[in-house]
């Protein structure tokens, strides 16, 4: 028998009477008692040194630290600073080339669009372009919806431009006029407008519905892709710039998600709503803080989770597509070159996505191709979240 051995057994009976003494026994045998002993070894003690083995192979450091250190690549670094743009500052973003034009490749007709009208808020520019140029590509008549309006129209008259470049034989038919809105051999030219809103302010969002409606007939599909992320440590984020973070990327979502589904219910209508998220819903970026920003695609996330189980009785799909690290203006990159390359080095397929990448998950996500998903989350990121 072991010293310690020797020890437990030598002090458990002064520790029973101590209980019996504290806790009473029950008169009657039908409720019995258990006890659970508890172990009586003491906490292994540290003097600091090298020499303990926990602290030999420790190379923590103090807070704030940027030298190599255990957890320094999974840390965020508050000397990365960004401020979002103002809206000229952005560059103009260029149609995907070679994307619309006719095809001979078999695919399922489910995937088709053809008839449909979608709105893309955000839509101007980036991600959004490109997914609208997508919808448009599959059949899709289209509204941009962006603050910036100028830009919203500029990018409608181009994408109508290019579709009829890369279809030589299109009409622009009004689609009311063509039986089935088919016509055998010809390519309906699409029908693309710009519409101005403030997306976090519910009377911009309520005129601009309007005006889509009346300008298109319907609605039926709706992508929220107004959104954008800042970079500060938390401690120092301006609280005013927090709140219109929040207001474009959540409130933005919901008024637009509601207002749509509100249109679709009236018209007792099918539709399906695709929310752009994030995977900094799910994960933390390293080593840009941005805490707000996570926290409010991960709210977009489960919106989108929320109003999937909410609107089913309806018909309407709801779904959310996250993102990873995206080749677009990004211009935290001017500021920061080196953190391209450590983005990176955490992808499994060792490079950041292009725009063009979300066009097939966005048009499966709208079309009846996907009519048994909702409240899914489709990640287009590499592999970033999965490791």
């Amino acid at each position: 028998m072991s010293i310690c051995q020797a020890s437990r057994q030598a002090t458990r009976p002064a520790i029973r009477q101590r209980i019996s003494t504290i806790i009473p026994r029950h008169s009657t045998p039908s409720a019995p008692r258990s006890v659970r002993w508890l172990s009586s070894t003491s906490v292994r003690a540290s003097d600091g040194s090298k020499a303990d083995p926990y602290r030999s192979s420790s190379t923590a450091a103090a807070p704030f630290d940027k030298e190599a250190h255990e957890g320094s690549f999974s840390r965020t670094d508050r000397g990365v600073s960004f401020e979002y743009p103002a809206e000229q500052d952005f560059p103009r973003s260029q149609i995907v080339q070679g994307r619309g034009g006719p095809h001979f490749k078999r695919t399922l007709p489910s995937f088709s669009l053809e008839g449909r009208v979608a709105v893309v808020t955000g839509g101007a520019r980036g991600l959004g372009l490109v997914m609208g140029q997508a919808l448009v590509a599959s059949g899709a008549d289209l509204a941009i919806v962006d603050l910036n309006n100028d830009e919203a129209a500029h990018q409608a008259k181009e994408l109508v431009a290019h579709f009829e470049k890369e279809n030589p034989a299109s009409e622009g038919d009004d689609r009311a006029k063509i039986p089935n809105g088919k016509k055998s051999g010809v390519s309906r030219t699409p029908k693309v407008t710009a519409h101005y809103s403030d997306v976090a302010d519910p009377d911009s969002v309520t005129s601009a519905l309007s005006e889509i409606i009346k300008e298109h007939g319907k609605i039926d599909h709706l992508v929220t892709s107004a959104g954008f992320t800042e970079n500060y440590d938390a401690v120092a984020y301006p609280y005013d710039r927090m709140k219109k973070l929040w207001g474009v990327n959540v409130d933005g979502t919901y008024l637009f998600s509601t207002g749509v589904a509100k249109h679709l219910m009236e018209r007792n209508a099918p539709g399906s709503i695709v929310m752009i998220g994030s995977m900094s819903g799910a994960i933390v970026n390293v080593p840009q803080p941005q805490a707000p920003y996570n926290a409010a695609k991960a709210a977009v996330r489960h919106l989108a989770a929320s109003l999937a189980v909410e609107w089913a009785h309806a018909n309407i799909r709801v779904n959310c597509i996250s993102p990873g690290y995206m080749l677009t203006a990004l211009k935290i990159l001017d500021d920061n070159p080196n953190l391209k390359s450590q983005w990176t080095s955490l992808i499994p397929v060792g490079k950041m996505g292009r725009p063009e990448d979300l066009m097939g998950a966005v048009t499966f996500l709208l079309s009846d191709a996907s009519g048994y998903v909702t409240g899914a989350e489709l990640r287009v990121d590499g592999g970033y979240t999965v490791t």
